[in-house]
């Protein structure tokens, strides 16, 4: 039986950075227009976070019975390492999933957008399927677009809009922003991971760009939403505040030019989660003031 600390480990918690940060700046672009609402962003968080400890159990589950991680070079997994048994990690992912689809109901009944529960259910499906079922997205190199579309345009904007009713162009902005940070925090990842990716058959897009390519992608993604919070400024000046994370930035772009590898990246991932928590506090927060 796995323990408690196990079975937070297996959580990954240092992912949830890329729940909340969507979450904050989905609700900064509310608070611009005036509309901010506290108990549907608490209910959008929940929603956001219970998802993706969900994702990484399904992972967990899914590459553990595959053989992916057998040689692992990151955090424990719980079913290749046996700590826990297969059918335990799923059921884990599927209760995760189930509170994220109570809290999900309980924000559209709040709010009364219905049609939202569609949104709600395909998150869940591709939650799953990325490395779920017999031809699983991440392993065709298309992770990175489930991760931009739902923990990016969707975070974002359905954040906005369940406090707002509309989305603004501002929120649209930090969308694509938040869309590309959770997209590096993958990335490195990845990259990290392409040695054995390789091995087990696992195509992601680290995978297919080589290992050269994939870390200039990560860090245009890492740069790139810094240039969208100044593109944000023309209709909240605060939106500057994203510039105080122009160190942290290139903190976390010289080991990635420089070669790092296998374990020498893994602070690179814990910080790439960190400084998308950052952006998302100092966006929202810009956004609102």
């Amino acid at each position: 039986m796995a323990t408690s600390a196990e079975w937070v480990a297996g959580a990954r918690l240092r992912t949830l950075p890329a729940a909340a940060a969507p979450v904050l700046v989905g609700s900064g672009a509310a608070a611009q227009v005036d509309s901010f609402a506290f108990w549907p962003a608490l209910l959008a968080l929940g929603v956001a976070l219970a998802l993706q400890v969900g994702v990484n159990y399904a992972n967990d589950y899914s590459d553990g019975v595959r053989g992916t991680d057998v040689d692992r070079v990151g955090p424990m997994r719980l079913t290749a390492s046996g700590a826990a048994l297969a059918s335990q990690v799923r059921n884990a992912a599927f209760a995760c999933f189930g509170v994220a689809a109570v809290l999900g109901l309980g924000l559209v009944a709040l709010t009364g957008h219905w049609w939202l529960l569609a949104v709600g259910a395909l998150a869940i499906v591709a939650a799953w399927f990325y490395t779920g079922g017999k031809n699983p997205y991440g392993y065709r190199g298309l992770g990175e677009v489930g991760v931009f579309v739902f923990f990016g345009l969707v975070a974002v904007l359905g954040t906005t809009y369940t406090q707002a009713d509309r989305v603004t162009w501002v929120a649209g902005v930090g969308a694509v922003a938040v869309g590309l940070l959770a997209c590096a925090l993958l990335m490195i990842n990845n990259v990290r991971d392409i040695p054995t990716d390789v091995l087990a058959g696992k195509r992601t897009v680290a995978v297919r760009l080589g290992d050269f390519r994939a870390r200039r992608a990560y860090v245009a993604m890492i740069w790139i939403p810094l240039l969208l919070g100044v593109v944000c400024a023309f209709a909240a000046p605060w939106s500057l505040l994203v510039l105080l994370l122009l160190l942290p930035a290139v903190l976390l772009t010289l080991p990635v030019v420089a070669g790092a590898r296998g374990p020498l990246l893994v602070p690179v991932l814990a910080g790439t989660g960190m400084f998308e928590l950052g952006y998302g506090v100092l966006l929202g927060l810009g956004l609102a003031l």
